[in-house]
């Protein structure tokens, strides 16, 4: 794969190319350098997007299509399975048409998806969002963006549509499982580290969703967003902040949500004025699959699709995709009528050829002729892979059964996902995402199962495995052998969860909400009859959400939970379960108590909590932030600033001991109390974290250096301000696991903030035995 690249100086050559293009195109050129192209789908091949199968016509011909050009190639290897050596001499001829057929001979930009690794056959999958969250391991999500980008440049792809940086707010949402985590600070820090590797290798990454998307009502897909401006801007826009103006993101994707009665789409409040003016975003706005269209036909805030792409346009949205819908006739018609200014088409042409150019695709020497040989699953992507999905599994109970060690005993293992290739992915691979619509195509990866993997992991072992049930198909056939196995067993591991799939295919997924946190189908009677037996049971959950399950917690032996954990996944929960590998997880959501106690985040003001007012008790079952591990870590000489002026930043600092004999790694967190303030504020909030590994018996002291801006909010006057008073600072193995708190108090007067302080916290680790 290439070496990583720095993305490239907008020079004065550059620069002067843009304007010469600009001014000599003709509408029709400039209008189709604001489209994609999508090749190869149509209706009868399954949907991969919201209404493709409405919105989508017949295959187009590229030539007819891209006679005047084409702003961008849509999906050329995630589409449908092709031989990646094949498929990139193909875009390389494409590339190649468009210099030499087109007036202009301006190439296109390609784009595919990439959230769990570049979505084509035969290439790495990772493990889903919330496992990088649950790894709390920003360095090494940052090396699996340098491997995802390596690996689209070799292609010649230029942008990837990710990462996901939608907090979440409501685990009934289906896309819970593209999301990092329901805490705002860690999502930015994650999704940051993920854009920086990506654009290390000179490929553009798109942020998803701008903004409010999972925060819909009911938790359902594309639905309305009922949230303050205070939640907004505090909650819900701080990572794409952080995104944008610490790790130069180059692209931004809309939400398909509209809040308070406005589609994101058409809101030139947040698309102009918050991403452009206030934060200074220079790239391009690209719009999520046939969203400006749906301005007419699901928001009916347009009379047809002219109207769409006029507000669409005049909002902020630059590049229409994956097709023209609205961005090519209906948009030209417009212009033609007087309807919209040309200077809004050439403000975001001119966006399109400034990325084009720092590119180099706009360069004379411009080669588009494939180089070297093609492996999308090289051996260091699948060891980056292995080490994500050992880091993200969680350790949530163990009573001692934990690890299993070299046993010899007889392992009973049943469940739906034991033995199911499919449990190991998310729906935005490409194994979830597109090979479901061309059965008897193989994975083209390898992906061994947990059955498979345990096997391997405990050769003395005599493991014996029956399904037991299906993940949603409700089957009871199979459950009394089930536990009558399990009861002439040593030990019992029931794995349980998710199917992922899209639009109601799956159980998890885009398009795959949930009324309840219940777990499908027949599994929870499956695992009760189980523990019914007496044998001691570990309960493996691969989800992409958060199930309420307080009994089978409180019941079971031990619980591990891992968020669909990608091709790697499956031996590294098996190294999780003979003790090779210590656990080292920690929730990146809560796990609920109700499985109707939706919404919930831990990031709830003092009115939130449980009270004499009301019967329910909204408190999870574990925590944000919770985990155990083989090891023992202790804490000691908690110590924090004092004094503070408003606006200065706080420092903090920790020893954390090893005192078990095991190496391991410690995730060492610390919250802020706002204990007063002018508008309610969350019990606790994470202002820093810190992984460590220590070997048995060595210590480290962590180091915290807190910027105020993370203690700031949205005040009444709707400033950002931090205000004087006690704020308390604590140190906490999870939100609800306090170890220390020292109250700091803010000196002075209010502070406004003018929006360049600093945004995230320092860290330093020092051995100190």
């Amino acid at each position: 794969m290439p070496a990583p690249v720095e993305q490239p100086e907008l020079d004065e050559r550059r620069s002067r190319r843009v304007e010469e293009l600009l001014a000599e195109m003709s509408l029709g050129e400039k209008l189709a350098q604001l489209v994609g192209v999508w090749l190869n789908v149509n209706r009868e091949e399954g949907v991969v997007a919201p209404l493709q199968d409405s919105m989508q016509g017949e295959d187009v011909q590229f030539e007819a299509f891209a006679r005047d050009g084409v702003g961008q190639i849509t999906r050329p290897f995630g589409t449908r399975p092709v031989d990646p050596e094949w498929a990139r001499s193909a875009l390389a001829g494409r590339q190649k048409w468009l210099r030499e057929n087109t007036r202009l001979g301006i190439p296109a930009l390609a784009h595919e998806e990439c959230l769990t690794g570049l979505a084509a056959w035969r290439a790495t999958t990772y493990p889903v969002p919330p496992a990088w969250g649950a790894s709390f391991d920003p360095g090494l999500v940052e090396e699996m963006g340098v491997r995802i980008g390596a690996s689209m440049r070799s292609l010649g792809v230029h942008q990837g549509l990710a990462p996901v940086l939608d907090v979440i707010r409501d685990q009934r949402w289906g896309r819970v499982e593209e999301c990092v985590s329901e805490d705002p600070y860690e999502v930015a820090t994650i999704c940051a580290a993920y854009v920086r590797g990506v654009q290390s290798t000179g490929v553009i990454a798109t942020l998803k969703h701008f903004v409010g998307y999972s925060n819909s009502r009911a938790g359902r897909n594309l639905a309305p967003v009922h949230a303050g401006a205070r939640e907004v801007a505090d909650t819900l826009l701080f990572p794409f902040e952080v995104a944008v103006r610490d790790a130069g993101a180059g692209s931004v994707m809309n939400s398909y949500a509209e809040i308070d009665g406005i589609p994101i789409a058409a809101d030139a409040h947040y698309l102009t004025e918050v991403l452009r003016e206030r934060w200074g975003f220079e790239g391009t706005v690209v719009a999520d699959y046939f969203a400006v269209a749906f301005l007419h036909t699901l928001h009916a805030v347009a009379a047809d699709a002219g109207d769409a792409a006029v507000q669409a346009l005049t909002a902020g949205i630059d590049v229409e995709l994956p097709t023209g819908v609205a961005y090519l006739e209906p948009l030209k018609e417009a212009v033609a009528a007087g309807r919209i200014e040309e200077s809004l088409v050439d403000r975001a042409l001119r966006r399109v050829l400034t990325q084009k150019a720092r590119l180099g695709l706009l360069d004379d020497d411009y080669d588009p002729e494939p180089y070297g040989p093609v492996d999308l699953d090289d051996p260091a992507s699948r060891d980056l892979a292995r080490r994500l999905a050992e880091e993200s599994v969680i350790l949530l109970t163990n009573n001692g059964v934990l690890p299993l060690g070299d046993t010899s005993g007889k392992i009973a293992v049943v469940g739906p996902n034991a033995d199911d290739v499919a449990a190991l992915f998310g729906c935005y691979s490409f194994v979830q995402h597109v090979l479901p619509h061309f059965p008897g195509v193989e994975t083209g990866i390898a992906a061994p199962t947990l059955l498979r993997a345990l096997r391997e992991e405990l050769p003395q072992a005599r493991i014996e495995a029956l399904r037991g049930t299906g993940v949603d198909d409700g089957d009871r056939s199979e459950i009394a052998e089930a536990a009558r196995l399990a009861a002439e067993s040593d030990v019992a591991i029931v794995v349980l969860g998710d199917r992922s799939g899209l639009f109601g295919r799956g159980t998890s997924g885009e398009g795959c909400d949930v009324e309840s946190l219940d777990l499908p189908g027949a599994q929870l009677e499956l695992a009760r009859a189980v523990l019914d037996t007496g044998t001691p049971t570990v309960v493996v959950l691969m989800t992409g959400r958060a199930y309420a399950l307080p009994d089978l917690i409180a019941g079971a032996a031990a619980v591990v939970q891992a968020y669909f954990p990608g091709e790697e996944g499956g031996g590294a929960i098996a190294r999780v379960l003979s003790g090779a590998v210590n656990p080292s997880g920690r929730l990146p959501m809560s796990m609920p108590r109700a499985t109707a106690g939706q919404p919930y985040s831990y990031l709830h003001p003092k009115l939130g909590g449980a009270g004499s007012v009301s019967n329910l008790d909204p408190a999870p079952v574990l925590s944000f932030g919770h985990g155990l591990s083989y090891t023992r870590f202790d804490y000691a000489g908690f110590a924090a600033d004092e004094l503070v002026a408003a606006g200065e930043p706080i420092r903090c600092s920790v020893t954390v001991r090893n005192t078990g004999e095991r190496a391991g790694a410690e995730v060492v967190q610390v919250y802020a109390s706002d204990r007063i303030a002018s508008v309610t504020r969350p019990l606790a909030q994470l202002v820093g974290y810190a992984r460590v590994e220590l070997a048995p018996g060595r210590s480290a002291r962590v180091a915290f250096d807190v910027p105020a801006r993370l203690l700031s909010f949205t005040g009444r006057d709707g400033r950002r301000v931090v205000e004087p008073g006690e704020v308390g600072l604590s140190v906490r193995r999870s939100v609800a696991d306090v170890i220390e708190e020292r109250t700091v108090v803010l000196t002075g007067g209010v502070y406004a903030f003018t929006g360049d302080e600093r945004r995230l916290t320092g860290v330093s680790v020092e051995p100190t035995a």
